[in-house]
């Protein structure tokens, strides 16, 4: 369970970060929400890594 919800965060991510590259850089019109997107993929990337790579899964609560 644990680390399926480190792939869906790495996931998401990984997509918001692109957006916001591309939105940084001119090709993709996010209006002023590019920094915002930036900042949070690279959050929500890095915590579904440590997820990912840290927590053993396991099924109990």
């Amino acid at each position: 369970m644990i680390k399926i919800l480190g792939i869906i965060m790495t996931v998401g991510g990984a997509i918001a970060l692109i957006l916001g590259v591309l939105s940084a850089f001119g090709s993709l019109a996010l209006g002023a929400g590019q920094w915002p997107s930036i900042i949070l993929g690279v959050v929500f990337f890095f915590a579904g890594i440590s997820l990912i790579k840290y927590r053993k899964d396991t099924d109990q609560v």
